[in-house]
Order: structure tokens, then C-alpha cells, then sequence
């Protein structure tokens, strides 16, 4: 009966996966058609006429498609005697430093299976992405998109690039990629020349207007190195291919994205017999203004997806931003974690977490084990479909994303659970932390986390081993 359930559980983790892809099916599809709810402009027709007032950066159209299958079986739980006794040892092992936690949860009833020190505050590197995921999808919504818009200028020949805090828009020298499907700015070019057009002007003066965010684009505590080392782009509300300056590798990031996007919109519109002024400078948007084109991104939980399998830093502080303006605070990074803090609250989980930036490069973020693995269980709970996207989102062990580079699930004594274990992962210097959902071989499905902050050497494996401990308890 217990290698039937197992069976049962890893079918499940392939429909899952299949589920996946029929959503990025469907995204390309529908992509092709207008929105009943968010009109899509043709390259001969405005997107708004010149009496409507400009929409909210944020706009909804479409369901949430992926059903996730995340509830297993109602199996017994695992013997918490022999699955404390293997946990203990694993945690033993020295490469995980002196400061560690760890917690093994009921997903349905939330009863601690395991449990070392797991209350204690630990810096959760992008394990905090999960917060920020689980905060964006009940705030703002899994099927909001983010728009940016091109608007009418105080004058009649001038126009205003308007962010809306979509970092995956795509650039001019940018591959299109299947999933999530990408916004692009020479769509938008195109759009907005044939609106112009449309109206008899064919030479404007260009402005940008990325006002949306506010405060510093650097988190605090975030390291110097860490812009020029490609591992984020200042943060800001306009931005093409998360800053990059080559949309395929991540360094080096420039260091203005905002003027970065409005000078590569520019050249766009030429190509479109559109001519600008040589000077594009920072201005905003007058209220009202006539909107002239406009492309949304993917739906959110198509971004949490990406962000989660790939930890996305871009993605996951532009998302948190997105919470902050939802909840009504300033769009900053103290302002998104205030709003974050509200969201968390009204889910029911807030003791044990406190973050400082959206994608968890902050050392100054600290979260406990029992936090996590309780948000996850949340996340994962079939009263809250719209926050399934976390569950989807989280990499397959030995398959997907960062657990699917090579080095993850390849032990001995992990690569049995190889698709059995869905998890995010968090590395910065002496952090490794690793939290998901397993189902154990009888079928039962729980929540983990197990984190370390104090490492002398890389735990990957070690975490990898508590993992599959729990998958085969």
C-alpha cells in the first residue's frame, strides 16, 4: 500500500508539471487574441481614446488556469520517532554551522511532525522570495498584469513613456521567451507610432515618467558589489530586460534603467518614421493624460512561477513594490515591507517573519523555520486557490530551476527523491536554507524548512539529504 501511495504522489507531481506547461500553452494563446476585460490595441488603433483617463499600472483580465494538485492523500504521518532520530543526525553535520533550524509540518493540520530550534530568527536569503510570492498573489491578485503605457504630453507633439514597474518588458535585442510571455517594447513602439500617426504627428518630444516607485533602488544591506555583479538592477518603476545592458547574460547592469528604456524607446519610434528630440529627460505624466499605447506582462502568478523556479531578484522586488501600492504604502523597499507585514497578518502568518527587500538579498531579513513552513502550508491549502502559484512555482528537486542545476538531488542519499520534493532555495555568503512540500511514502503531504546562516562551508547537500529524509519518512 505504501509503494502505491508513492506512486500516487509522484503521478501527481508530473500533472503537475504537465499543468504547467498547458498553462504556458494557453498564455501564448491567449495572447493572440484581445482580452474581454483588457483591450489590446492593433498597430492602427489607440488603446484609449482621447477623452478616457490612463488606467492603473496594474490591470486584470483572464482566470487563474493551473488547478494544482497539491493536497496528497489522507496517509498516515510519518513515525515521528524514527524521523526525529534520522533529522537529528543530518542536522549534525558540520558544514551547517552552529546556528540552525528546522521544522517538518502536517499541511493539513499544521502540527509539528519535527522541530529544532524552530522558532529561532534566521537570515533567510531567497526563501524570502516565498513571502513575497505568497504576499503579491493575495494582495494584488494572480490574474493582475503590469501595464506600461505611453501617454500624451502637456503639449500636443509630446508623449511620456510611463513605467509600471514590469521588469521582465523586453527590449529590442531580446529572445522572446514561451513562458511567461513577455511585454515588448517595440510593441509598444509600434502602437504608439501607429496612434500618432492615426492623429498627423510624426515628430515628438519624449519624455519618461517613473514615478510609480519611490526611496532608494538599493535595499538596505544589500552589498556594493551586488549591482555590478549582476545579481539585481537598482529598482526601478521603468526598466527593459531587468536592466541588463545584454538581455542574455546578467552583468553588467546599467545604471540608470529608467533613462536606459526611454533612449532604446526612442530609437524604436524612429524606426517607425516617428521622429523624437534628441533630448529624453525624466518628467511626469500629467494627470489624465490621453493614452496612446500600452502592453501588459504575463498575469502575476505566471510571474511568481518565474520568480520562484528561477529566483528572480528583479522580479521578486518588483513584485513586492506592487504590494506596497496595492496596500496603499509609499513603493518603497520600508513601504513593501509594511504592506507585506499587512497581507501576511490578514493570511493568518506574521509571527517570525520581518523582511527588508523583496527577493531576500538583504542580510538584515530574518525568518524563522516554523514561519515558513506554515506560509507554505497556507500557500498550498485548497481554501486559497489563489495562492497556488507558490506551490507551482517552487522548483522540482533534481528537475527544475535552481533544484535542477546539476548539483542539487544528486547524492546518494537525496537523488532517490528526485521529483518527490518541491522547494525554494537560499543562498548568500554563509546562508544556505531550503523550504517546500514533500509527500512522505504513505502519502501524507507536509511542509518543511530547514535553514542555516552560520555556514562554514556550502550545506547544499545537507539540505538536499533533510529533504529527501522527509519525502521517504
Amino acid at each position: 500500500m505504501a509503494r502505491h501511495e508513492r506512486w500516487v504522489m509522484l503521478t501527481t507531481l508530473v500533472l503537475l508539471q504537465v499543468v504547467t506547461i498547458v498553462t504556458a500553452l494557453y498564455a501564448v494563446i491567449n495572447d493572440m487574441n484581445l482580452s474581454t476585460l483588457t483591450r489590446r490595441s492593433s498597430p492602427t488603433e489607440p488603446t484609449a481614446s482621447p477623452a478616457e483617463p490612463p488606467p492603473a499600472p496594474v490591470v486584470t483580465a483572464g482566470p487563474v488556469l493551473a488547478g494544482l494538485p497539491v493536497r496528497a492523500g489522507g496517509g498516515p504521518l510519518p513515525t515521528k520517532g524514527t524521523l526525529t532520530r534520522q533529522l537529528t543526525v543530518a542536522l549534525g553535520d558540520k558544514a551547517l554551522g552552529e546556528h540552525v533550524g528546522a521544522v517538518v509540518l502536517d499541511a493539513v493540520t499544521g502540527e509539528r511532525i519535527f522541530a529544532a530550534d524552530a522558532d529561532t530568527a534566521i537570515v533567510p536569503a531567497s526563501t524570502t522570495k516565498l513571502v513575497t510570492c505568497a504576499a503579491v498573489l493575495a494582495s494584488v491578485g494572480p490574474d493582475a498584469r503590469l501595464s506600461t503605457r505611453v501617454v500624451r504630453g502637456a503639449a500636443r507633439d509630446s508623449i511620456v513613456l510611463v513605467g509600471g514597474g514590469d521588469p521582465t518588458l523586453a527590449g529590442p535585442s531580446a529572445r522572446p521567451r514561451s513562458y511567461p510571455r513577455q511585454a515588448s517594447l517595440a510593441t509598444l513602439a509600434s502602437r504608439t507610432a501607429a496612434s500618432l500617426k492615426s492623429q498627423g504627428v510624426t515628430k515628438v518630444t519624449l519624455s519618461y515618467d517613473s514615478s510609480l516607485y519611490t526611496g532608494s533602488p538599493l535595499a538596505p544591506g544589500w552589498k556594493p558589489g551586488y549591482v555590478p555583479d549582476g545579481n539585481v538592477a537598482p529598482v526601478h518603476a521603468l526598466a527593459i530586460d531587468e536592466g541588463r545592458h545584454d538581455p542574455s547574460q546578467s552583468q553588467p547592469r546599467v545604471s540608470d534603467p529608467p533613462q536606459y528604456a526611454a533612449a532604446a524607446f526612442a530609437r524604436l519610434l524612429g524606426r517607425h518614421g516617428i521622429g523624437v528630440s534628441k533630448n529624453v529627460r525624466q518628467a511626469k505624466a500629467p494627470p489624465g493624460a490621453a493614452e496612446l499605447g500600452r502592453v501588459d506582462s504575463a498575469p502575476v502568478y505566471a510571474l511568481v512561477e518565474h520568480a520562484l523556479t528561477h529566483s528572480d531578484n528583479d522580479l521578486s522586488e518588483a513584485l513586492a513594490r506592487h504590494v506596497a501600492v496595492k496596500e496603499g504604502q509609499p513603493a518603497s523597499f520600508d513601504g513593501a515591507a509594511k504592506a507585506v507585514q499587512q497581507v501576511l497578518k490578514r493570511l493568518g502568518v506574521t509571527r517570525g517573519i520581518q523582511v527588508r527587500d523583496g527577493s531576500g538579498l538583504s542580510p538584515l531579513n530574518r525568518i524563522s523555520p516554523d514561519a515558513l513552513a506554515r506560509l507554505i502550508a497556507v500557500a498550498t491549502a485548497p481554501a486559497n486557490p489563489g495562492l497556488h502559484a507558490v506551490a507551482s512555482g517552487m522548483p522540482i528537486a533534481g528537475f527544475s530551476g535552481t533544484l535542477g542545476n546539476g548539483r542539487r538531488f544528486t547524492g546518494g542519499d537525496s537523488k532517490g527523491q528526485a521529483g518527490l520534493v518541491r522547494a525554494k532555495t537560499g543562498t548568500l555568503d554563509h546562508v544556505n536554507t531550503l523550504a517546500g512540500i514533500a509527500a512522505t511514502k504513505d502519502g501524507r503531504l507536509v511542509t518543511f524548512a530547514f535553514m542555516a546562516d552560520r555556514v562554514p562551508v556550502n550545506a547544499e547537500a545537507v539540505l538536499d539529504r533533510l529533504a529527501a529524509i522527509v519525502a521517504r519518512s
